[in-house]
């Protein structure tokens, strides 16, 4: 019998929303969601091969304990009960002699965070953390020191911007659908698209102007924009003088910084830093100089962060039709806000986080998310105190964390390792217990909230019965938590039952989603007045150029530009990125997608390859300061000399993984931990690497 399901792709962490046919409990077809404006049944590469990922005989399959050495892929089948009890008496023993700060649990951020996250406090240990750090942890604390908001309560309305730059944002290739279909929109309509990055990418292609940038110069560029915009009198003065202090403090600091200073720096002739600033002037407010969607690159990482978003302030791009747009929930449409289980009273957690998060650490960085770079260090040095055992669901510290030769040393070190996954992942493969999830088309998830311009309520339905032995994380839980004695924290038995929770102040029932899979939960835009209506969470109320956040921390606001160093001789800048085939390291395996793009090569430039006889195709080794690999040379024009680039995700070391397996090289083998200690971010691409012919 044919019936259509509405859910929420996971095939990547965007969660587009979808429309699932159904045959006989099996999935014939997934296109996006036909109702939803900029998506309009538009699916990306990665969606459509769920249908092979719910098929995959190569995904876990029930679950596993270990029997064998870590790694070796020794294992025996075991029943839920039995693994949850094993799990569950191998956590108590660790409690009991460590206590419960001793275990960390760490997850790509998903629809049951809030669950994951009540748990862990219920537990009473402080060590939650998500992906999130890694990707962005910068980003969110330049945010928070302008304008008291997280990156992600902030959004582009890019279907009405008139000038938008991006600075290694290769969003047509790491990619979403209705920011994509939305920003063509704005391109067809006139919108002028500048694209910056030492590598030629897909959106370079597609800009009016590409920029060739020396690695790791961004902030340069950035000053001597903002010395243009101020000295030649370009910014939105109204808006600034209502919405922005610090101004003065800003133009004595930039004023140094000249588009021929910045010139030497970036490779970026000064007459072309000049344009870019009265182009973009010209359009403000619609204008957008994206504020980046991976903000992990290096130790500087916040104060380039901080300078988009200055330049934003400066045309009066925020919270304006065009730029960027402070996200509105519920609460702005005149409803109440969405249930989270984590909004409870719970035992109080007197113990450190583990990473110094919010801490003595990293001060200024979001503990809601954590420094997971910091884990494997916090492991071998048992500072604050002994961690024991690890929780991973669908995060990958061994392929997602810098220097994972030393992760993967730490990690042996744990009394217990537990894998809530739906890949034979390096982490599962290296895990004691295996507890399979389902995968997105064979579970339904909390609903998701989607704040922004128009708030809207979101439904993942179970499409069909699992293919295996599986369980939804969200059961998993709750079964655990049950063993441990915490489920009275946890008071649900059904997905029904997190449901009617969540939507218990909203207004809302479960039968308004049966039309579209969506509720809005406004009918019109909601923008806030730019006189006198907006409402920044900063001191002040305004945007703070001059950042209390930053300074009572002991950080400058404006730290004096310092030139990133240049690679030493015989060595090149590791770049590491995304193509639209892949999702970070989770889908390599996946038997569509890996036909698309098997392997990672290495973008080599041809003066480069001609001096290290490195030839088009060949395999080349690489080796940094922390480990090495193999993988084939691409030799092109389309990447700055002083750099090399690889594919994140590759390098797969488990034997079960066939289709992956050995392809490539893995970036985080190479990487150093590095990280930015003011904003939080690792720095992903301050590490150096050799090159040579493969022997």
């Amino acid at each position: 019998m044919a019936k259509d399901v509405w859910s929420i792709c996971f095939m990547c962490t965007v969660r587009c929303p979808i429309q699932v046919q159904v045959v006989d409990d099996d999935v014939v077809w997934i296109q996006g969601n036909p109702h939803v404006p900029g998506l309009e049944g538009a699916l990306c590469a990665k969606g459509s091969a769920g249908l092979a990922l719910l098929h995959d005989p190569e995904r876990p399959q029930y679950p596993m304990i270990r029997t064998g050495k870590r790694g070796a892929g020794q294992w025996r089948k075991a029943s839920w009960e039995e693994a949850l009890d094993y799990t569950a008496e191998k956590l108590k023993a660790v409690i009991a002699a460590h206590g419960p700060q001793s275990v960390v649990f760490g997850e790509r951020t998903n629809l049951n965070t809030h669950i994951s996250k009540t748990f862990m406090k219920a537990l009473g240990s402080p060590n939650h953390f998500t992906h999130d750090a890694l990707c962005k942890g910068s980003v969110n604390t330049a945010f928070r020191s302008l304008t008291g908001y997280t990156d992600a309560e902030m959004g582009i309305d890019y279907a009405n911007t008139r000038y938008i730059v991006l600075y290694g944002r290769n969003i047509f290739e790491s990619l979403e659908i209705r920011p994509i279909n939305n920003l063509l929109d704005a391109l067809e309509k006139g919108a002028k698209l500048v694209y910056i990055d030492p590598r030629v990418t897909v959106t370079a292609t597609k800009a009016d102007r590409y920029l060739m940038i020396r690695p790791g110069t961004d902030l340069a560029l950035n000053y001597a924009l903002i010395h243009t915009i101020l000295r030649e009198g370009l910014y939105d003065k109204e808006y600034v003088s209502r919405w922005v202090s610090g101004l003065e403090e800003l133009k004595a600091f930039v004023e140094p910084y000249t588009p021929a200073w910045a010139a030497q720096e970036t490779g970026i002739p000064a007459e072309v830093i000049v344009q870019i600033a009265r182009e973009a002037a010209a359009a403000k407010p619609q204008v957008v100089f994206h504020y980046g969607y991976r903000g992990a690159h290096h130790v500087n990482e916040i104060y380039f962060r901080r300078s988009l978003i200055i330049l934003n302030a400066l045309l009066g791009s925020i919270e304006a039709k065009g730029g960027l747009i402070i996200k509105k929930g519920p609460k702005a449409a005149g409803r109440g806000d969405i249930g989270k289980y984590v909004n409870q009273e719970f035992p109080k957690i007197t113990a450190p986080r583990f990473d110094g998060s919010g801490g003595t650490v990293f001060p200024l960085a979001d503990a809601s998310h954590g420094n997971p770079q910091r884990l494997a260090q916090a492991i071998l040095s048992q500072d604050p105190y002994p961690i024991k055992a690890a929780i991973f669901n669908r995060i990958e510290p061994l392929q997602s964390i810098a220097d994972s030769n030393q992760m993967r040393k730490a990690l042996d070190t744990l009394d217990l390792i537990v894998a809530i996954d739906i890949n034979f992942s390096e982490i599962a493969w290296f895990a004691d217990v295996i507890l399979p999830e389902s995968i997105y088309l064979e579970r339904a998830d909390s609903l998701q909230l989607a704040s922004g311009l128009k708030p809207q309520l979101f439904i993942r339905r179970q499409a069909v019965s699992p293919r295996y032995d599986t369980k939804p994380a969200w059961e998993i839980l709750k079964r655990l938590a049950d063993r441990l004695g915490i489920g009275s924290y946890l008071p649900y038995e059904t997905i029904e039952d997190i449901w009617h929770f969540q939507l218990k102040d909203m207004g809302v029932s479960l039968s308004d989603f049966d039309a579209k899979g969506f509720v809005a939960l406004s009918k019109d835009p909601i923008l806030w007045d730019r006189k006198d209506g907006l409402k920044f969470k900063t001191e002040s109320g305004k945007i703070e150029l001059v950042s209390p956040l930053l300074e009572k921390a002991g950080f400058p606001s404006f730290p004096p530009y310092v030139p990133p160093a240049r690679p030493p001789e015989g060595r090149y800048r590791l770049l590491v990125g995304r193509c639209a085939a892949h999702t970070h390291c989770s889908t390599q395996n996946n038997l569509y997608l890996n036909e698309l793009v098997p392997e990672n090569e290495l973008w080599i430039h041809p003066q480069e390859a001609a001096r290290l006889g490195v030839q088009d195709g060949a395999y080349v080794e690489v080796e940094s300061a922390v480990g090495r690999g193999r993988l084939k040379a691409k030799v092109t024009e389309f990447i700055h000399p002083e750099a090399v680039f690889m594919l994140h995700g590759f390098g797969k070391t488990v034997p079960a993984q066939t289709r992956a397996y050995q392809k490539g090289a893995s970036d985080a083998v190479l990487q150093e931990n590095l990280s930015d200690m003011v904003g939080g971010s690792p720095a992903y691409e301050d590490t150096f690497i050799t090159v040579r012919p493969a022997k």
